[in-house]
């Protein structure tokens, strides 16, 4: 199969030029002008972006959490994705209490493989890393798994102590991997919410006031100084305010190799919500919670200078009726989690680029680069270039659509951002060089997507 886009004009992290791309079976073979060839099929992306296809290194599929599942299957969660211009995500399989990690790694398996619309790869939850154990993380790098997600919250689930901490970073940067760090002091946070709920405050809002920012603050300056112990990387993820942000700021200022996402929740969405009528509140009732609104301009200076790498979504839905609604006498039996994965570039383009906050550029490199070279799939993913896979956004930057659950494709009954009206639409999605969205429908089938083995850790500027 040839395909040849023409007339578009080709955005990177580093490159915007006008050019013509042409495509030979998954990959990219030649960029220039007026290309002229016989192929099977053209797309004209005159007045439109041809832009690599977004990453999304921080989703939630079918995750088990709070007596209940996230409601977006593998299947569901990639073709809601796909929708909004997402041709990768890397998914976290989870390790049991005593579970070697290979079985927990092989559970994912059994979860998403032949159900995808786009490639897809995993980190792994560890939950309990003895010594005996730490071999097993260099086991899992070899099998394209580079990457672990560590907690400091949630005591009894998943958290792990500093020690823990330690040999996990120590182990995983000798062989090449990264330790992805839920940052937040969990046990604090524990007693917060046990004197909350002792005193009768049960709504959805505290959960916000018993996660405060110094807490997340406290839990991103302490991995930080445990990684820069270890002589190790360190990437805190979901980071959602400048508390937190200043102590990344200070490391990276300090030559230390501290990484970081944010997500569109903590750049568009503020804690006035949680004071909707009823248990409303508990749409936005995930971890961490949404901040104050001051928080976001720190957010986006963050961004444009390079602080924050990546704005994943932390997608993790769960359905208002049955699902969030176990909560409704106790706001810490709600399930932490909200839906995102579908309008992430789109909600990023309109609130960054369209007013001026970044540039093109730096869209495409924290929508899809900076995930691909800090997670090993660079320059396979994440760019425009002879020899990358053809995942191809031809996306549209004046288009308009409001976002909504009546017509977003995540199995999920609400939007977390209902009624906004976002610039910039993913007009046509290539995944590998296969058109999967087209017109904005879905032309694909569940089992497009492949697992991705990815590489070592690889530092981005």
């Amino acid at each position: 199969m040839r395909t040849l886009i023409r007339n578009g004009r080709v955005i990177t992290a580093v490159d915007d030029y006008h050019a013509d791309v042409l495509i030979e079976g998954e990959t990219i073979t030649t960029i220039g002008s007026s290309l002229s060839m016989e192929t099977d099929r053209t797309i004209d992306a005159a007045g439109c972006y041809v832009i690599p296809g977004g990453i999304d290194p921080h989703t939630h599929m079918e995750l088990p959490f709070g007596g209940t599942f996230s409601s977006d299957s593998f299947e569901t969660g990639t073709i809601a994705a796909a929708h909004g211009g997402t041709t990768s995500i890397i998914d976290f399989a989870v390790q049991g209490h005593g579970e070697a990690l290979n079985l927990a790694i092989d559970k994912w398996h059994a979860k998403a493989e032949g159900k995808t619309a786009i490639d897809y790869g995993f980190h792994l939850i560890c939950t309990d890393l003895p010594d005996s154990r730490l071999p097993e993380m260099k086991s899992a790098i070899s099998q394209g798994i580079s990457s672990f997600k560590l907690f400091m919250a949630y005591p009894g689930v998943f958290l792990v102590d500093d020690g823990t901490i330690f040999r996990a970073m120590t182990t995983a940067a000798e062989a090449g991997g990264l330790i992805c760090m839920h940052a937040e002091n969990g046990v604090i946070i524990d007693v917060l919410v046990k004197q909350a709920i002792a005193a009768g405050r049960t709504a959805p809002k505290y959960h916000a006031m018993t996660r405060p920012t110094k807490a997340e603050a406290e839990g991103a300056g302490r991995a930080i100084a445990i990684a820069e112990m270890a002589g190790a990387p360190v990437y805190i993820v979901h980071l959602s305010c400048h508390d937190a942000l200043k102590k990344v700021v200070e490391a990276r200022d300090n030559g230390i190799p501290a990484y970081a996402e944010t997500c569109p929740q903590y750049l568009f969405l503020d804690d006035t919500l949680y004071d909707r009528e009823g248990f409303e509140g508990a749409k936005w009732v995930m971890t961490p919670p949404l901040r104050n609104l001051e928080n976001q301009e720190h957010l986006w200076r963050g961004l444009k200078f390079n602080d924050l790498q990546v704005v994943s979504t932390d997608h993790c839905p769960f359905c208002m009726k049955e699902q969030k609604e176990l909560g409704l006498n106790d706001f810490s039996k709600i399930p932490n989690g909200g839906p995102g994965v579908e309008h992430r570039m789109s909600l990023v383009y309109n609130g960054g680029v369209v007013p001026g906050k970044i540039n093109v550029n730096r869209f495409v490199e924290i929508v899809s680069t900076a995930p691909a070279k800090i997670f090993g799939l660079f320059p396979k993913k994440g760019t425009v270039a002879v020899g990358s896979d053809a995942d191809i956004v031809i996306f549209d930057p004046n288009a308009e659509q409001t976002i909504s659950a009546k017509t977003h494709h995540m199995r999920v009954d609400y939007s977390a951002y209902e009624g906004m009206k976002v610039r910039g639409v993913a007009k046509t999605v290539l995944s590998r060089g296969k058109v999967i969205i087209e017109n904005g429908k879905y032309v694909g089938k569940a089992g497009d997507g492949r697992f991705l083995k990815r590489g070592l850790f690889n530092s981005p500027r």
